[in-house]
């Protein structure tokens, strides 16, 4: 899933200082799964900005809303009466965000996360990185765990100098990406596969415009 994290709301207030109508959206598949952008997250910030405009004696109109996925226009559709506001702050991750501008092209929406990565779900609260969606996936040949998400330096072929009792030197809390990717191929036979070069990575492919078109 996609993770992301709230903004503070200082932030938020500041970029809906000129306005006194906005309608806070949420997205409830990701970012309500990390507790950012779901129905519950719309109503606490929502809460919290009323809340901070009536202490400086300027009430704000808030509206809130929350469809299953602003990533797509099926549910966009759903989005109610969004011309009775002066902007829109979006809890969705940047893709999302993107998908509620370009659904009302004449109303600033604003974003309320940070989008910060793809991640796992460890449990609740908790998650950690696992793809980097670099277009280029090697998981074939690393025992299902990517170097380039769970090794700091998104080594390829083998861990750095640095690896310390099986940990991370950049984050000592850490599994060491490559000794996490050793044990697991161990355990699968797959040892063999583990000395074999992994060639560079192209990762323009990472870098450039990218879609994916299925209609064909």
């Amino acid at each position: 899933m996609i993770v992301a994290e709230p903004k503070s709301l200082d932030e938020i207030k500041a970029m809906v200082d000129g306005y006194d109508r906005v309608l806070m959206a949420g997205c409830g598949t990701c970012v309500e799964v990390c507790l950012t952008g779901g129905e519950r997250a719309v109503n606490i910030t929502a809460t919290a900005l009323r809340l901070s405009r009536k202490v400086e004696g300027r009430d704000i109109e808030i509206g809130e809303q929350t469809v299953i996925r602003q990533c797509d226009f099926e549910y966009l559709d759903q989005i109610r009466d969004a011309d009775k506001y002066q902007a829109i702050i979006s809890l969705a991750c940047g893709v999302g965000i993107q998908g509620m501008a370009r659904k009302f092209p004449n109303i600033p929406v604003l974003p309320g996360v940070n989008t910060t990565f793809m991640g796992f779900n460890e449990e609740y609260g908790y998650y950690t990185e696992m793809c980097k969606g670099c277009g280029e996936c090697v998981l074939d040949k690393t025992g299902g765990i990517c170097p380039v998400a769970r090794c700091a330096k998104s080594l390829l072929n083998g861990p750095c100098g640095g690896t310390n009792n099986g940990k991370c030197e950049i984050d000592s809390t850490r599994d060491c990406g490559w000794v996490l990717i050793y044990n697991k191929m161990n355990d699968t036979g797959e040892r063999e596969k583990f000395l074999a070069y992994n060639g560079p990575k192209n990762y323009q492919k990472a870098n450039n415009l990218r879609y994916m078109d299925l209609r064909k």
